[in-house]
């Protein structure tokens, strides 16, 4: 790594506390799926907090080109005018798709069953991602995908002239493949049905009947079927988006790590489906206050105060892992401060995010000096290392790894340096100057650093 490099960042801890209150982005998945519903809708959908991180504005843009109008009229603040559903048409050029897995997954789900040619592509890192667990169980709709080895982009896709509905059992519980099916499942005649083993976050599921799709969801066991009627006619519906709880679950983890820290995080997005980290580390001993509960948009949303704690280690049962899969990295940091061992179940899905994110969660804690290791899709840590940091973290062009890593940093003994600070923008545009704000010591590599030596 080049220590003068402008993207190159450190963290480091000077003994004061985190404090203030703070919004962080809006939620990512929602956003995402916001866009997409409004340019399946007739009329014109307003959307706030909309968050506007590159991968986001790659769906924005997406949309845009297969003929939805989208316009950006404020921070945060959207207009989509709908082109309904079977209103699409075939882009101009190449769909460019950045680093956004969510994004290629789901819109694979919309080209699947509009009579269109498309072709889309990635940067360098979500080019490697698979998407043949998309692709897979699209192709029955109608669909021809052509791709290179193990489904992975660019891909070319030719959308079904009339598409048949899907009936699909996850092998695994995913919900971008889900609302993928979902997504096809809109302009196809007949019922879509899903069964997933484990529930996901339902954010596909409520933002259709926010829409005004008719979706039945039905509990089986451990999992759910979900029910999607075909061409129905959406309506626009304004959509306020929530905070991201995976991006909120950064500024958590370091209130609670920093000693004497206290910070508010406003109107963070509650899904139970997406808290499975704030439930962990409860579990842990965290000082974790929920506050002014309410609903928008269809999803639950509250203000969480956070008080720094000693943490003592966690068993993270596999099922909790669709609850928590971005998660991961972060309460790594976590529970290598805590007292007592951690393990974390269940973590194969980790392997296929933008980078191998469980091998790149393990580098970035040993590089740290933390005791770790892996069994099977298991991740077994000690904490209460004797002297943490001082390491170089490959981020793999991963954003949460980043901050994950950049977190640790706040609390370690030593310096902790990332080597690609550019990607945090993906998910959580102003990371940095948002800690800074609260008091986290961060700079970039090479340069002025406040605290260091």
């Amino acid at each position: 790594m080049n220590p003068s490099s402008p993207v190159a960042h450190v963290s480091c801890r000077d003994g004061s506390p985190l404090n203030g209150t703070i919004r962080v982005p809006g939620d990512k998945s929602i956003s995402h799926r916001a866009l997409m519903f409004a340019g399946l809708a007739i009329g014109t959908t307003r959307i706030a907090g909309l968050l506007e991180g590159e991968d986001v504005l790659r769906t924005a843009a997406a949309m845009r080109a297969l003929g939805a109008d989208v316009t950006r009229e404020g921070s945060g603040m959207w207009r989509v005018s709908g082109a309904g559903i079977g209103g699409l048409h075939s882009p101009e050029d190449v769909l460019d798709m950045g680093n956004s897995g969510t994004a290629a997954r789901l819109l694979c789900g919309i080209l699947a069953s509009h009579d269109i040619f498309a072709v889309m592509t990635g940067d360098a890192s979500l080019r490697r991602r698979p998407m043949r667990r998309v692709i897979d169980p699209l192709a029955a709709c109608g669909a021809v995908f052509a791709a290179r080895d193990g489904g992975r982009l660019p891909l070319a896709v030719s959308g079904a002239a009339d598409a048949l509905p899907l009936s699909y059992r996850l092998p695994v519980a995913s919900a971008q493949v889900k609302s993928a099916l979902l997504l096809a499942g809109l302009n196809a005649r007949g019922v879509t049905e899903i069964e997933e083993p484990e529930p996901t976050r339902d954010h596909s599921e409520n933002m259709l009947r926010h829409f005004g799709a008719a979706v039945e969801v039905i509990g089986q066991g451990r999992g759910k079927l979900i029910r999607l009627r075909g061409q129905p006619e959406l309506m626009a519906s304004d959509v306020m988006v929530p905070g991201d709880p995976s991006s909120a679950a950064f500024p958590i983890v370091a209130a609670l790590l920093v000693p004497g820290s206290s910070v508010t995080i406003e109107g963070v997005g509650l899904n139970p489906l997406r808290t499975g980290l704030v439930t962990t580390l409860c579990e842990m001993g965290a000082d974790i206050v929920i506050l002014n509960q309410r609903a928008e948009g269809g999803e639950p949303v509250g203000d969480l105060v956070v008080r720094a704690t000693t943490l003592r280690g966690v068993d993270v049962p596999p099922e909790r892992a669709p609850a928590m899969i971005d998660e991961y990295p972060i309460l790594a940091v976590a529970c290598a401060l805590a007292m007592g061992q951690s393990r974390l179940r269940g973590l194969g899905e980790l392997r296929v995010k933008e980078s191998d994110r469980l091998a790149a969660t393990l580098a970035m804690l040993r590089v740290n000096g933390a005791q770790v290791e892996v069994d099977g899709d298991d991740m077994i840590i000690m904490g209460g290392a004797n002297r943490l940091g001082g390491g170089t973290v490959m981020t793999h062009m991963d954003h949460r790894l980043g901050m994950s890593a950049l977190v640790l940093g706040l609390v370690a003994d030593d310096p902790v340096t990332i080597d690609d600070a550019a990607f945090i923008d993906t998910s959580f545009p102003g990371f940095v100057d948002l800690m800074r704000g609260l008091g986290a010591v961060i700079g970039p590599a090479g340069g002025p650093v406040e605290g260091l030596a």
